[in-house]
């Protein structure tokens, strides 16, 4: 018998109600009230709790369809509702909205813990999982087994009362650290701005920089002024190209301090607390540590396999930027600077080093980055590669007039999904730029459409003014729709194996790959064309970013090598107490850490680590992921280039549109014919090879996580 969840209750509260309109339904944003929230997440949790009493309840034995299935079915409405609240909170976090998310974080926690811990309901999940052959009729639904077992084991459903009860207890209170976290980080993001008050603070920005500054300081109740906003799209250009030393200095320490001021604000003794909770926990759960815990069901699937990958980095980077300092030491020298290189003077000398050596000037190369021309590169992309379909979509409410949606369709004409895009940096909105899934693919009871979005921090300029990018700023835009694109191409039937919904480590494989397409001649020549001309990025250009693409890898490299490296080590500092500022400060010194830089995301910022349970001891899975997406890239390479059809139809098939239905190693064997090799990843950032850089030397032959 098949269990459907009750209506949820909430009188006439339109969060709950399913999604009405085109497409299959879209987000009722137009509705859309934040005083609505709790009132509909609490209706929405009690419904989905009455669904899964029903299952557990059920006295029929045990199967597909009345455990796993039924539990699919189950917070159809919470699923919803938890959408809304997750947009308001990365987008337009408020302080009225603020106030809801802390007092939501931990009931949401419970409400998870309440699942997963229910004996009967997991004895029923336990039986479908160990009569799996039998009982389920697909390769997917086993898959599912496997998940919904794996899961609910790791989350303590075979504990004993006691200890269930204390892993309730900190999952909650981590709710309310993360909650704090990121609410302390976003009020440093928007309390600290950098203002400009004429030439001499503007000297050597380019019209793009000076021109978005403006456009910053004017949203900001401050026309004839310039502001340097307290996110990365905005200090990464002024650092690269002011030539004011003090002010570089002031923008980046108000930018590598967030979470650090010492104040109410402060993050480093909420992260001691989150630290010494996680070790708790995963005691309790049987795992030597957090990082043992989070790796169980990881591609690494140890932090020992996942460190030494990155310790096999690490040497040629620091090498790397021993190399950089003494190039751009030099330049500093000759133009008589009489200083020492420090972080806030890298980017700066980066870039005449840059100059001097490939005759290279990244403003050269911004007029003919604007964000409209490459968004039309991303959908030209995708047709090629994925046989994927733009068009702007009709009659679809939005939650802030930045937002755009297209309708995304295959070659055949069939609906995929809704694309939105909201590009531009706003207060209230976290910074940085990610994908979200407002709804999963999935055909169980019918073809569902996904909706998937993208988000940035780009500095909006003035209207009609088209905005140009960095080729930094370029690359982050191909990564994020690079996730999009997974979403688009889920031909699931399940959503808990839909899209993104795979191993941390296997998640970022698909949108590092894509980066690879903005510099192929065919992106170039199309789309790339000079702001005022509208003339093609000229050949000679061209081949100078082909010769500069590994220029400055080991800035990069390090720079994220050594968070994910202390991200992991404090994760294997078991239940010791944890000074964040100490514990940081000497293990980059045991690293052997360059004194002219810093971590790409200092421990009090670490919003991937400490905001939720995300990419704590797993912010290595970027270079992992890359290990893979270098290795996958050649295979173009290797056949007919960037487009092969062949190729092209491998990826798409095993790693774009299997979602979690496979495990991953299998799936990138089934596209590659082979495990991937660090050889690959060496050769792209230009580092020396391993003696042993062939197949196999990187994360070779990663095996299925087991339940504990």
């Amino acid at each position: 018998m098949l269990l459907f969840a009750a209506p949820p209750s909430g009188g006439d509260n339109p969060l709950l109600a399913p999604w009405k309109g085109p497409y299959g339904g879209v987000p009722p944003f137009g509705e859309m009230k934040v005083s609505l929230l709790a009132p509909a997440l609490d209706a929405a949790m009690a419904e989905q709790l009455a669904a899964i009493d029903r299952i557990a309840s059920d006295p029929a034995a045990p199967t597909f369809d009345n455990t796993l299935a039924a539990l699919e079915r189950s917070g159809r409405a919470l699923d919803r509702v938890y959408a809304l609240f997750d947009i308001w909170s990365s987008n337009l976090s408020t302080p009225e909205f603020q106030a809801v998310e802390r007092e939501l974080a931990p009931k949401l926690a419970a409400h998870q813990d309440r699942i997963t811990q229910n004996a009967k309901l997991f004895a029923r999940v336990a039986a479908v999982y160990d009569a799996r052959e039998t009982l389920c009729r697909t390769p997917e639904q086993q898959r599912l087994a496997w998940l919904y077992h794996t899961n609910f084991v790791r989350a303590g459903a075979r504990l004993d009362a006691p200890a269930k009860k204390r892993v309730a207890e900190i999952n909650a209170r981590l709710a309310g650290l993360y909650t704090g976290f990121t609410q302390n980080l976003l009020a440093d993001e928007a309390g600290y701005v950098t203002w400009l008050d004429g030439e001499r603070d503007l000297a050597g920005l380019p019209p793009a920089v000076r021109a978005a500054a403006a456009a910053a300081a004017e949203a900001r109740g401050q026309p004839g002024k310039w502001a340097v906003l307290n996110t990365r799209s905005s200090v990464e250009p002024f650092l690269a190209y002011s030539a004011r030393r003090d002010l570089r200095e002031k923008v980046w320490r108000n930018f590598v301090l967030r979470g650090d001021h010492g104040d109410a604000k402060d993050n480093k003794a909420a992260i001691a607390e989150i630290l010494k909770l996680r070790a708790e926990r995963a005691k309790l759960l049987g795992y030597p540590t957090h990082a043992h815990w989070r790796l169980g069901d990881s591609m690494a699937g140890t932090p020992e396999r996942a460190t030494g990958l990155m310790e096999a980095v690490w040497p040629a980077a620091v090498a790397r930027v021993k190399e950089e300092v003494r190039d751009m030491q030099a330049v500093a020298d000759r133009e008589g600077a009489k200083l020492t290189i420090e972080p806030w003077d890298y980017r700066f000398y980066a870039e005449k080093v840059r100059k001097a050596k490939y005759d290279l000037d990244e403003n050269e190369v911004k007029p003919y980055l604007q964000l409209e021309n490459l968004r039309e590169a991303l959908f030209w992309v995708a047709g090629r590669l994925l046989d994927l379909h733009f068009t702007p979509a009709k009659g679809v409410p939005v939650y802030h007039p930045d937002v755009r949606v297209w309708e995304v369709k295959d070659g055949k004409g069939k609906l995929v999904g809704l694309w939105y895009f909201d590009p531009y940096a706003r207060e209230g909105k976290r910074s940085g730029a990610w994908m979200n899934a407002y709804r999963n693919q999935e055909r169980m009871d019918g073809e569902v459409a996904t909706i998937v979005s993208n988000n940035a921090n780009f500095v909006k300029g003035k209207p009609g003014e088209p905005v140009l990018l960095s080729w930094d700023d370029a690359e982050t835009l191909f990564h994020e729709f690079g996730h999009a694109l997974h979403g688009l191409s889920s031909n699931v039937t399940y959503k808990s194996l839909s899209g993104t919904d795979v191993a941390r480590d296997y998640v970022e494989f698909p949108s590092q790959l894509l980066e690879r397409w903005l510099p192929t001649p065919e992106v170039l020549s199309r789309f790339a064309l000079h702001v005022e001309t509208g003339k093609p990025l000229p050949q000679e250009l061209v081949k100078k970013i082909e010769r500069a693409s590994r220029f400055n890898q080991g800035f990069a490299t390090v720079e994220y090598l050594s968070a994910a490296l202390v991200d992991m080590k404090l994760h294997l500092a078991g239940d010791r107490p944890i000074d964040a500022a100490a514990f940081e400060r000497d293990t980059l010194a045991a690293l052997g850490m360059p004194r002219e830089l810093v971590m790409r995301h200092r421990t009090p910022q670490f919003a991937h680590v400490f905001s939720s349970d995300g990419y704590s001891a797993g912010y290595y899975s970027y270079l992992w992921a890359d290990t893979l997406s270098a290795d996958a890239y050649e295979a173009f390479t290797e056949a007919g280039g960037p487009y092969d059809a062949q190729v092209a139809g491998r990826l798409r098939r095993f790693v774009f549109s299997a979602g979690n239905t496979v495990d991953p190693a299998e799936a990138y064997r089934a596209f590659r014919g082979r495990d991937p090799g660090i050889g690959a990843l060496m050769r792209k950032r230009g580092f020396p090879e391993p003696a042993a850089a062939g197949a196999g030397a990187g994360p070779e032959k990663p095996k299925p996580a087991k339940p504990q």
